[in-house]
């Protein structure tokens, strides 16, 4: 079997990401991938400005706390004032350019208002609650890097810069479809023997809140014909299909075979848990261009946590994301896990207020509910016991679910 840091290397090696990209307004580019650096195209701020509503003045003025001086204009945000006249102040606001001359702003709380003369109760030093010109950011300087997924503050911070829009690479287009005779729908009647199919809701929300484009092909009978037909389907005009269940090594099991039919298989067997089957491969369309494919595992647990450390990257990979791998943090345990397994381990743990992480009760591979219940994985080295006490990676679902 693969170690999970092989198979890891062997996705993001093959991964390329799509070439096409396109221009967005600002208003919709939250969230895709920025396909090519950007540069500021003015200075932030434009001018030096005003941090503070209060009293702009002359330093060289202020000899004395308590000196007071007459205010000789009123400089609202948005509007330019006239020079500062010695032995003057200026009544400014928050965001207004500082007039010419200036050299500090005095916030409100430190004066005294009366009339058209204004006391000044402190000692500024230059420089006091002025911003200055290009101080976020100037004309030409490099802002954003290519390869990042565009949060709501980097469309900020393109805004400022003057951009009204971003070139991003279009979104990955993903065809899913969930092989077994005992899935059911929720809502409809469990037959005997059958099961809810949760991995239909869990990966379309997955692949979902990654950007992509899904396309759902639903579910798909047990038989070898039925499965190659979608195979078939989803390749035509898909950059990548995700399945779960069918591809271990069961009578039953027939994605395995009707993927080296219709194009290129590697079955991984990884050394995870939860987890271990993966089938990775390609499917060729009618053109002879081919469409990656990613197996899943079928049970629930299995199906979710194996994605997240591992299709996740890969597809993060092919919409052009440079840096795909989550942060781990370290944190100390809060449980003894003595029997370890040969295989490296996945636990869904929760952190505490105390700075700890502790274990969910049943670490099953179909417990949903210790998803549910954990906000994060704790991963185990092959053969690693755990003592209490002791400092241990955490992966937090903000990383993994972002």
């Amino acid at each position: 079997m693969l170690t999970f840091e092989q198979a890891l290397d062997q996705l993001l090696a093959a991964a390329r990401p799509v070439v096409e990209t396109r221009s967005l307004p600002l208003s919709v580019a939250a969230g895709r991938v920025l396909a090519a650096a950007q540069y500021a195209a003015v200075n932030s701020p434009p001018l030096d400005n005003s941090a503070m509503d209060g009293y702009a003045v002359r330093v060289a003025d202020i000899t004395a706390a308590g000196v007071s001086l007459p205010v000789s204009q009123r400089i609202p945000a948005g509007c330019l004032g006239q020079p500062l006249l010695p032995g003057t102040a200026a009544r400014i606001f928050t965001g207004a350019p500082a007039p010419s001359g200036a050299d500090a702003v005095v916030m409100q709380e430190h004066c005294a208002a009366s009339g058209e003369q204004v006391v000044i109760n402190c000692l500024p030093q230059v420089g006091d609650n002025i911003r200055r010109a290009g101080e976020s950011m100037a004309i030409g300087e490099a802002i954003l890097k290519a390869g990042i997924r565009l949060r709501p503050q980097d469309v900020a911070l393109a805004a400022a810069a003057g951009l009204p829009e971003l070139p991003v690479y279009r979104r990955l287009r993903v065809g899913v479809f969930f092989t077994g005779d005992e899935l059911a729908e929720p809502g409809q009647p469990l037959p005997p023997g059958g099961i809810y199919n949760s991995n239909r809701f869990a990966l379309r929300a997955l692949l979902d809140g990654l950007g992509c484009e899904v396309r759902d092909l639903g579910e798909v009978p047990d038989n070898l014909a039925a499965t190659r037909e979608a195979l078939r389907k989803a390749a035509a005009d898909n950059d990548l299909i995700v399945t779960s269940g069918g591809v271990s090594v069961g009578e039953e099991d027939h994605v395995r075979p009707a993927v080296e039919m219709e194009g290129r298989l590697d079955l991984w067997k990884i050394a995870i848990k939860p987890g271990k089957p993966l089938a990775f491969g390609e499917v060729r369309r009618a053109d002879g261009s081919k469409t990656w494919f990613i197996g899943l595992p079928g049970n629930p647990v299995s199906a979710v946590v194996t994605f997240l450390i591992l299709v996740r990257p890969f597809v993060l990979r092919l919409q052009g994301v440079a840096d795909a791998l989550p942060r781990r943090f370290s944190l100390r345990a809060e449980f003894d896990w003595p029997k370890p397994d040969a295989r490296a381990e996945f636990l869904r743990g929760r952190t505490t207020a105390e700075g700890g992480v502790e274990l969910f009760h049943n670490q099953g591979a179909g417990v949903l509910t210790s998803l549910c219940w954990a906000d994060g994985l704790v991963p185990l080295r092959p053969g690693q016991a755990v003592k209490r006490g002791e400092m241990l990676p955490f992966l937090p679902f903000s990383e993994l679910l972002a």
